[in-house]
């Protein structure tokens, strides 16, 4: 697959999931400390959050890309998409309860603790730089769409197309996450929470996208073969 259409796909997946984003991430958003700011000065403050959120997104698809290209062969890249789909569905399918725990293991709790106590500390400061850092650390905040889009960008198994995965994909998220931003006043609860209402719906779609990607069936963009002969694990065209 060429660069313009992984920019395409995962600009496509940021656009679709960007109902998420403002569900999961849209507290942040609304919380931003803008002060008593003029109306450029709520869009500067809102493009720096956002373009701060990329920038981290496009540094984990970097690693995770370079890791791929180390990690995955083009034989193995299907085995690894079918099993990261399945392992989204049944994730889905787990009891609440269950789905918890997941974040209360001793590693999550650490890293998190210093994830919200950075947070908080640049929520209390309105200044240009604690609204870009704000966005850099909310790339890094535990999201299920942005777990889809690593996965994505790991199995290109390239540090260039992994990056430029990541940062279509943070484009993708723009629109919205700039408008909850700068109009936040105008997203209320009922809003947010039937946005997050709608997450296991996007994650289910993506997680199908994955598994029909890895069993090959020769379905032109959908599901296309592996090609017999290639020199670099490409995921999501496999050609």
């Amino acid at each position: 697959m060429n660069v313009l259409q992984i920019i395409g796909i995962a600009f496509a997946m940021g656009a679709v999931g960007s109902l998420h984003c403002i569900g999961m991430c849209g507290p942040i958003a609304l919380s931003l400390p803008m002060g008593a700011r003029s109306t450029n000065g709520r869009l500067h403050g809102a493009l720096l959050y956002n373009l701060g959120r990329i920038v981290t997104y496009s540094w984990l698809g970097l690693v995770l890309g370079l890791a791929g290209g180390f990690l995955i062969t083009p034989k193995a890249q299907s085995t690894v998409s079918v099993v990261f789909g399945a392992a989204i569905l049944l994730y889905l399918l787990l009891p609440s309860d269950t789905k918890k725990r997941f974040g209360k293991t001793p590693p999550a709790q650490s890293f998190f603790l210093v994830l919200r106590k950075g947070l908080g500390k640049l929520l209390s400061t309105p200044t240009n730089q604690s609204l870009f850092g704000i966005g850099l650390l909310n790339g890094l905040l535990p999201c299920g769409m942005i777990y889809l889009a690593l996965t994505s960008s790991f199995l290109t198994g390239s540090l260039i197309k992994g990056s430029l995965f990541m940062a279509a994909f943070g484009a993708g998220t723009f629109p919205a996450m700039l408008t909850v931003a700068f109009f936040g006043s105008f997203v209320n609860q009922k809003m947010r929470l039937n946005f997050r209402k709608a997450v296991p719906f996007f994650l289910a779609c993506m997680a199908v996208l994955l598994v029909l990607r890895g069993l090959n069936l020769g379905i032109p963009y959908l599901s296309p073969s592996l090609p017999q002969h290639s020199g670099s694990a490409d995921v999501l065209c496999h050609q």
